[in-house]
């Protein structure tokens, strides 16, 4: 298979990775075939890219992070969990979620042991999922980014879980802000961004009422708009002032917003935002977070099409660790256009005259 942006799609391509709905269920299943009316509903979605079958990438498989079945049970929970603080006035008078902590620890520890069972800490997520499945996607993409911080900085087992939950909780302040506000597409007025600057301090303050929510997991929540230089919010803590919880989950945070696409922008590529989180180094967050953090992400994701500056198209079909920007790639188009006459791969942290150009 092979990742390719929507616009490169055409009736009769079929899907070879599941797309996902806002609770985590099934929109289009692996093995669709496309037509018109499904591209347009995909479009429509806000889904710019996914992934395809392929016959020069048929044994080509992206091995995301943690297994869908694990993604598919946390964004359900995520999901239970911020819709029922959303409708809080249809449960007046009930304790909203009262097995939260309970919930979600162990929500953590399903996806610490898939991160345990991988053979390196580089990271790959590969789902695919509408606009309107984003705040719950997102929460998961960001749990799992920093569960592998925390492995990399060697944490403790406690350290973790409280990394995890503050990571899988951390925007549950936005269940308090307006609809309008999260469907924003164009620019805000000061009051709609006086609003929207209050979610890390409402989501504190609902996670720290819960006694099997640690407060440092909830500090998550209100910090992680925080900044290195001191120029975020809501209190302006400048370096160690912000919890390292909190430094993590704002740097994933971060990151998984600008891979992702937007009502008011397209996504960055990999390689666009880990040029982003560099030159962010030592303002908006420490530059040793993000040198460790840039060394576990798949700069270029197994499945992903570029091209190379001997004109070739390629498709990347394995990372290096030790040198995530060169990775194996296997040869789809020649420089005059056409296919190989048969399939062969290019190691390209051996071929330093080759360059990549762009993701395709």
């Amino acid at each position: 298979m092979r990742k390719v942006y929507l616009d490169k799609v055409k009736p009769g391509d079929k899907i070879a990775r599941t797309i996902f709905q806002e609770n985590g269920n099934v929109l289009l299943g692996a093995g669709i075939e496309l037509n018109e009316r499904y591209i347009e509903r995909l479009r429509n979605l806000g889904i710019d890219i996914l992934y395809i079958e392929d016959e020069f990438t048929a044994d080509i498989e992206p091995e995301d992070s943690v297994r869908e079945e694990t993604r598919r049970q946390a964004v359900s929970a995520i999901y239970t969990t911020m819709n029922a603080f959303r409708d809080e006035k249809l449960t007046k008078g009930k304790t909203i979620a009262p097995d939260m902590g309970r919930n979600f620890r162990a929500v953590f520890g399903s996806i610490m042991q898939d991160l345990a069972t991988r053979p390196n800490l580089l990271v790959n997520l590969t789902s695919i999922h509408s606009k309107d499945a984003y705040l719950f996607q997102h929460a998961f993409n960001v749990a799992v980014l920093s569960g592998i911080m925390g492995l990399a900085k060697g944490f403790n087992r406690n350290q973790l879980e409280e990394l995890g939950i503050g990571a899988l909780l951390y925007d549950i302040g936005m269940t308090k802000m307006p609809m309008k506000l999260l469907t924003h597409t164009g620019p805000m007025t000061e009051e709609e961004t006086a609003l929207l600057r209050t979610h890390p301090k409402e989501g504190f303050d609902l996670l720290r009422k819960y006694h099997d929510i640690s407060i440092v997991s909830a500090h998550c929540a209100l910090q992680h708009h925080e900044r290195y230089d001191g120029s975020g919010y809501p209190r302006g803590l400048k370096k160690d002032e912000i919890h390292i919880y909190a430094q993590i989950v704002g740097l994933a945070d971060t990151y998984d917003a600008l891979v992702s696409p937007r009502p008011y922008r397209k996504r960055y590529t990999t390689s666009e935002a880990v040029e982003f989180l560099f030159a962010a180094g030592g303002t908006y967050f420490d530059l040793d977070l993000i040198k460790l953090f840039c060394s576990h992400i798949s700069v270029y994701p197994v499945a992903t099409t570029l091209l190379l500056s001997s004109g070739q198209t390629v498709v990347v079909s394995q990372n290096n660790e030790l040198a995530v920007h060169r990775p194996r790639v296997r040869v789809i188009r020649e420089a005059d256009g056409n296919p190989p006459k048969s399939p062969y791969e290019i190691e390209l942290r051996d071929e330093r005259h080759l360059t990549i150009v762009k993701e395709l």
